[in-house]
């Protein structure tokens, strides 16, 4: 791995020339589910016709690889730069992660601040893209460094916004407002907030219930003045698709999750429409 990142290449950020609008998937909270809803709104914006690009900088868990059934790929070089993996045959989705360059899988990334941000930099700026609809930026929890460099990077591309997640508990919901105050100082615009494991879908009568409590995330955007995005339940199908890699709004298209996935693809689809 480290080889592969001395020999990366400089470029000017022209690499990301050809990308439409940058999301960030945050939250101050670990744990609530950011892997889960960045991939699920890549796949979402793909099945409606639209090309996007997967940046995964939670470089100490690399989990979006597995997540797409994309792990053990390895990475090329090009003229550009790094070639990002291809998720599907069509090359709709495409995905870089520092899972990609690991020697081994169980490979612990033991790393200070300025290596992360080096590295984080580099994917930024040394990932050839190409032309893409969307890229979805998966951030590891908090506002640290790695944040803060994530977003100097990208600053001179005007990213669309953030997606907030949270979960329905007081606690994610704190750390989450935190969240929401760093998106105010570093002048990031907040497309809208996501409550995840809003509830347990059972499999066999599809009746939910509120595990972690319920409308926790609602009132903290309302009370942000931040668009709700909606509550994506807890769905025993959609764990068993993250966990054999398979495409979830395609295999299930009439589970709840799916309606709560897909509605929340269309608002960021219609937020850009507007913006337009």
């Amino acid at each position: 791995m480290y080889e592969t990142i001395r020999q990366s290449f400089l470029t000017d950020g022209s690499n990301l020339a050809g990308v439409r609008h940058i999301i960030l998937v945050l939250s101050g909270k670990g744990g609530v589910g950011k892997s889960t809803i960045s991939t699920q709104i890549a796949l979402a914006l793909r099945h409606a016709g639209k090309k996007v690009g997967i940046l995964d900088v939670d470089l100490c868990g690399p989990s979006i690889p597995r997540m797409l059934n994309a792990h053990g790929q390895d990475v090329h070089q090009c003229d550009s730069g790094w070639v990002p993996v291809y998720v599907d045959q069509e090359k709709s989705i495409s995905l870089m992660s520092i899972g990609f360059l690991l020697e081994r899988p169980d490979d612990a990334i033991v790393w200070r601040g300025p290596k992360k941000n080096a590295m984080i930099k580099q994917f930024v700026g040394d990932v050839a893209w190409g032309d893409l609809d969307f890229l979805i930026v998966d951030t590891p929890p908090g506002t640290s460094d790695e944040h803060i460099t994530t977003m100097d990077a990208l600053r001179p591309f005007n990213p669309m916004g953030a997606v907030v997640v949270t979960t329905p508990q007081a606690v994610s919901i704190g750390d989450v407002r935190r969240e929401l105050t760093f998106c105010k100082k570093m002048g990031l615009p907040v497309v809208g907030i996501v409550e995840n494991m809003s509830g347990f879908v059972c499999p066999h009568c599809t009746e939910c219930t509120n595990v972690f409590s319920k409308g926790g995330g609602e009132e903290l955007a309302r009370h942000a003045g931040v668009p709700f995005l909606g509550c994506v339940p807890l769905d025993p199908l959609l764990t068993q698709s993250l966990e054999q890699g398979k495409d979830f709004i395609k295999e299930f298209p009439k589970s709840a999750a799916y309606s709560s996935i897909t509605s929340i693809a269309q608002q960021i689809l219609d937020g850009v429409t507007q913006g337009s």
